[in-house]
């Protein structure tokens, strides 16, 4: 029976080990791939690929030759590798070549993700291929970005390992296969890695990096990956992608957030974008990107609901009607003090889940996001694609509160003078 130091481990640790003759701890070659047969629930490996240095020809090992496997060599118990110079035969499946980096389909034929790594299990003489890993820290690690891809375990705790007993069996004629690995669930059982967490691996890779990366992101994963990327790595994104590809991306966000895109490349790469989007989101967004260096306050209101902390929940219900009577924001109440200073914002929702008597100032949010008055509409469109508010309000340097921008006046653009 072999020695394995470890019971389980992944194919990418021990794919191009150096492979050793024990009897005369030669070395052979390096492992290049598996040959697995599906007989059971999971797929057994049968046979290891083995290349070989100066043009010599491969070895195909059997798993019974197998002795040793640790973290640094793999040995067979063979007399020479004469006996064993040969190719897999026709039709054999071959984990490194038909199943590593390939698609994942669901039952419905949906693109759900790709198979970063694939686990195996050795138990009782038999190595299985116990569960595929979607990853994108599998895939780090075999960037040899060990550190970061340790770090996004820590950040974020998803299940990304799939069981083979999800995965349909290949087909029994393997030059029929399409570099597609189908499953037998449906693609919203499998969760995906958070934006956020997308844009912090693209913006340690390099370049080529990057963009094989990218490449394989969904496209609405990709949209909105696009919005969390610093610009550095945002221009080169949109540069390798192509036009059309980088206009469908940028469609698919609202016009303000697409504007925010949009604005950190060279106006004239913007100005070839444009027209390739939908006609009237892309007005939307020349309105956007034409008022950019406005001062915020021109696009701000007079018309929101200012309240005292000291007013009672159930008040403010019953007299709801009147107090937002003409108001062009009427989502959030902004409770201030006799001198117009800002002191919380209270959700419209927040306000009608509260008890009766409590008081605005003891159900109101105190940690606000605000502009001042010196910004302009950028710094407006960018604070809007980052937090998902309906309305950020305008305070000077006193916290005092000077004007409301609501979000729909941002998609409209036309500067407010009343």
């Amino acid at each position: 029976m072999a020695t394995v130091l470890e019971n389980k481990f992944f194919i990418s640790e021990i794919i191009d080990r150096k492979v050793f003759m024990k009897s005369t701890i030669e070395q052979l070659g390096r492992l290049n791939d598996m040959v697995i047969v599906e007989t059971g629930k999971l797929p057994e490996v049968t046979h290891f690929v083995v290349n070989r240095p100066y043009g010599y020809p491969s070895l195909l090992l059997p798993l019974n030759k197998l002795t040793l496997i640790s973290e640094t060599e793999i040995v067979f118990d063979v007399n020479g590798p004469a006996e064993y110079e040969r190719l897999p035969a026709d039709g054999s499946i071959l984990l490194r070549s038909h199943v590593l980096d390939k698609k994942i389909l669901d039952m419905d034929g949906h693109e759900v993700e790709v198979v970063y790594d694939i686990s195996l299990d050795y138990q009782g003489g038999k190595l299985y291929v116990s569960e595929v890993d979607i990853s994108r820290r599998r895939l780090l690690r075999r960037m040899g970005l060990r550190k970061l891809a340790d770090w996004l375990s820590v950040q974020r705790k998803e299940d990304t390992m799939i069981s083979w007993m999800y995965v349909q069996q290949l087909p029994e004629h393997i030059d029929t296969f399409k570099g597609q690995v189908k499953l037998n669930v449906l693609k919203e059982n499998i969760g995906e890695i958070h934006p956020v967490d997308l844009a912090d691996i693209l913006e340690e890779l390099d370049g080529e990096q990057r963009i094989a990366v990218f490449n394989q992101i969904e496209p609405e994963q990709a949209s909105e990956t696009l919005e969390e990327v610093e610009p550095r790595v945002l221009r080169d994104l949109i540069r390798a992608m192509g036009k059309r590809h980088a206009a469908k991306l940028i469609n698919a966000r609202s016009p303000a957030q697409a504007a925010a895109i949009l604005a950190v490349l060279p106006s004239a790469e913007a100005d070839e974008l444009l027209p390739l989007m939908n006609k009237e989101s892309a007005t939307k967004v020349q309105k956007i990107i034409d008022h950019h260096d406005e001062n915020i306050l021109l696009f701000s209101t007079q018309k929101f609901m200012k309240l005292p902390e000291s007013i009672k929940v159930s008040e403010v219900l019953t007299n709801f009607r009147e107090i937002a009577q003409n108001m062009d924001v009427i989502m959030y109440v902004y409770v201030t003090d006799v001198q117009d200073t800002l002191e919380g914002v209270v959700d419209l929702r927040e306000l009608i889940a509260a008890e009766p008597d409590q008081l605005l100032g003891e159900v109101m949010t105190d940690n606000i996001i605000s502009l001042n008055p010196e910004d302009n509409l950028s710094d407006a469109v960018d604070m809007f694609a980052r937090y998902d508010f309906r309305a950020i309000p305008v305070t000077d340097a006193a916290n005092k509160l000077m004007g409301i921008v609501s979000f729909k006046h941002i998609r409209g653009i036309e500067p407010r003078l009343d």
